[in-house]
């Protein structure tokens, strides 16, 4: 495993839980927005942090932690994510795992072993636009799988799109609910404090009233509509 980085404690990012955050090494995207890039620009990569570090921390903090949320980055682009989670699934933590969906064979194997608790999946837009959002040659055949996976899966989930002004739409964000017909939908506003890409450190999202309407318009009996 790449692990680029390790956050000790965590009271918001896995729901309801007391987590740790694990931070893999490496992205197949390029969303100018991304608020990690030094995990995603090799230019700014750090150093490898070993695997004994984080699972002796972790060892250590049995009975005060309950969960490890594993991100990145794009965790699915490590080939040993499966072994890695398992031993965390050992210790007795409870595992959540954000992907951009990007590879649904192994978000398969992930839900099928139930090496996983609880499912991130990132959203970028309406499929048009994937291309666009995420700067790199996007499947959107891959991202369609995905969503199929988590929705249809057993397992605790949200889907959730960052969302920057010039590029979603209100008729973006609604095409974009249409592909995930059901569920937890988080629209997540972009805050310009840190991006992959400085010039979008100048962008916005909508304002807490334009959310409110969007919201309205995207919630339906079965997709319930946050905004975080």
């Amino acid at each position: 495993m790449r692990i680029g980085g390790l956050q000790k404690i965590s009271l918001i990012d896995y729901p309801g839980r007391i987590s740790a955050i694990v931070f893999t090494q490496g992205c197949n995207f390029r969303c100018p927005y991304c608020h990690n890039p030094e995990l995603v620009d090799p230019a700014q990569y750090g150093p490898i942090l070993p695997e004994e570090k984080v699972f002796s921390f972790l060892e250590k903090r049995r009975g005060k932690l309950e969960a490890v949320t594993v991100t990145g980055g794009e965790p699915t682009l490590q080939t040993d994510l499966e072994q890695f989670l398992q031993k965390i699934k050992k210790m007795g933590y409870l595992v959540k795992v954000d992907t951009n969906g990007s590879n649904p064979t192994m978000l398969e194997r992930l839900i099928r072993r139930r090496w996983v608790d609880y499912l991130a999946l990132d959203v970028k837009g309406p499929l048009h636009k994937y291309g666009k959002i995420a700067e790199a040659r996007v499947e959107t055949a891959k991202i369609l799988r995905s969503i199929e996976l988590v929705t249809s899966s057993e397992i605790e989930h949200e889907f959730r799109t960052t969302v920057v002004r010039s590029q979603l739409g209100k008729k973006d964000l609604i095409a974009t609910a249409k592909l995930l017909k059901r569920g937890l939908y988080v629209l997540q506003s972009f805050v310009p404090t840190k991006s992959l890409d400085h010039e979008f450190l100048t962008e916005i999202s909508y304002s807490p009233e334009e959310f409110a309407d969007i919201q309205k318009n995207l919630e339906s009996k079965r997709l319930r509509v946050f905004i975080r």
